[in-house]
């Protein structure tokens, strides 16, 4: 009896309980072991949570669905499992435990955590809605993806910020946000959601997640302009900015004029324009004071030979021609004018049809008006070039319009900027006459040095060099 109770193990050492798996199967987030109950409590517990633990478990199986080994069965299986544990975790009768809270946010970065694909030759492509079936085929895993995404955020809905910033930590927030690399619409769109509701749970977190996202955004504009997920990161910007107390604090303003004005320039600059936008007019409505360093920052950034770009920024001047203190309209007149007459010389039809079109804006010619002797010279030279020399039809009698909207507004100004370019074109005129007469002068002192070497007696040399 003595050899049999020397033999005999501590309860719980032998078990094959489903807690034990847990603790023997390391946390491959953070390297760390997950948490078991005491033994005193350990079969209370699992009478309670057994099945739930055997669920997230069996959800820690991770499936590539390109491997032809892998059984299409056990893969739906674990599908069902990710559906089961959505239910339990979207209802919880009470707060969950933290024997439930740990395995389940390790499942999930397990699950999330992975290296994503190559890009895709149609990745900018594929940010359009029509090609949902080719983006389908980026994300072979969405369908257990989605539901861990789901899981998540219910998690971050229903759980205390204090207790569950223990596992969701920076880390697990630096590696959620490289995961808006993926070209997968979908996707993106789940993480926007979940990392939005982490900001606005999570307080104590936002500095750094803010911090994270300006890197993610300056390492875009400044190095590698590839990122799918800018769209989706400023969307969450937009919400942020909304909630700003005015007067604006100095951090903010330096990231409006450090970080969103820049995104200006990127390639892709149309994918997320309509974001940008939004962020860039939401600071110009708390301070219209910010409309002059906006405006001369998209001047700054304007594309030279990018015709749909130039369609976007002129409907983004436009609209933040409505949100300008006027107060700075007299300063910021002229360039704008000066760059929409530019543009409203254009060969491509459609960015000289939009510059047009500004002008059926009030606030717009509220604007031009506050500084007509300026501008004036400017649009009316950018207008009779247009009625001259352009090529479409629409784009002429578009100008038409503007011309006679012009001339009401004050026809003896738009006269004397008549006479003043005729005038510039006779000066233009003079100089080239004059420089005509140079051309002559040196033709003919070319001549005359060519009575002094006469073209056979080259062809006599080279034909010596030659030999």
């Amino acid at each position: 009896m003595g050899i049999l109770r020397n033999s005999q193990k501590p309860p719980g050492k032998n078990s094959t309980s489903l807690q034990l798996r847990f603790d023997v199967e390391p946390d491959n987030s953070n390297g760390s072991e997950i948490f078991s109950p005491k033994s005193g409590k350990q079969s209370a517990f699992e009478s309670e949570y057994g099945e739930i633990l055997s669920i997230i478990s069996d959800c820690r199986s991770i499936f590539t669905f390109t491997d032809p080994l892998e059984s299409p069965s056990k893969r739906d299986l674990k599908r069902l499992k990710l559906f089961q544990l959505l239910s339990f975790v979207k209802k919880p009768i009470k707060p969950l435990p933290e024997e439930i809270t740990r395995p389940v946010v390790s499942m999930l970065s397990a699950n999330l955590f992975r290296p994503l694909p190559p890009s895709a030759k149609q990745a900018v492509i594929c940010e359009l809605p029509e090609y949902e079936d080719l983006v389908s085929t980026l994300s072979p895993a969405w369908p257990h993806l989605q539901v861990a995404y789901d899981i998540l955020l219910r998690l971050v809905l229903n759980t205390d910020p204090k207790i569950l910033r223990c596992y969701v930590d920076e880390p697990f927030l630096v590696n959620l946000l490289s995961l808006f690399q993926s070209e997968n619409p979908r996707e993106r769109e789940s993480l926007k959601n979940v990392y939005h509701r982490i900001y606005s749970r999570f307080t104590f977190y936002r500095a750094f997640m803010r911090k994270s996202m300006n890197h993610v955004f300056l390492h875009y504009v400044f190095e590698t302009e590839k990122h799918s997920g800018i769209g989706e990161l400023l969307e969450i910007w937009g919400s942020i900015i909304n909630g700003f107390a005015v007067p604006l604090k100095e951090e903010h303003k330096l990231f409006l004029m450090r970080v969103l004005i820049p995104l200006h320039k990127g390639k892709g600059m149309q994918l997320y324009h309509r974001q940008l936008a939004y962020c860039i007019n939401q600071f110009v409505q708390k301070e219209p004071m910010l409309g002059g360093v906006v405006v001369r920052g998209i001047l700054k950034y304007w594309p030279a030979t990018n015709c749909q770009k130039e369609v976007v920024l002129i409907g983004e001047l436009e609209e933040l021609v409505e949100n300008i203190d006027p107060g700075h309209y007299r300063k910021l007149a002229l360039p704008i004018c000066a760059q929409i007459s530019r543009c409203m010389n254009s060969l491509n039809s459609q960015v000289a049809e939009r510059a047009l079109y500004v002008w059926n804006n009030e606030q717009f010619v509220k604007m031009a008006s506050s500084m007509m002797e300026e501008v004036f010279p400017v649009v009316v030279e950018s207008v009779e070039k247009n009625l001259k020399w352009h090529w479409s039809g629409s784009v002429k009698q578009l100008t038409e319009n503007v011309k006679t909207m012009i001339e009401e507004t004050d026809p003896n100004l738009y006269d004397s900027c008549l006479e003043e370019m005729a005038h510039k074109e006779y000066l233009a005129g003079l100089e080239d006459i004059k420089r005509k007469e140079k051309w002559e002068r040196l033709e003919l002192a070319a001549a005359k040095n060519h009575q002094f070497f006469p073209a056979t007696t080259v062809s006599t040399s080279l034909t010596l060099l030659s030999k």
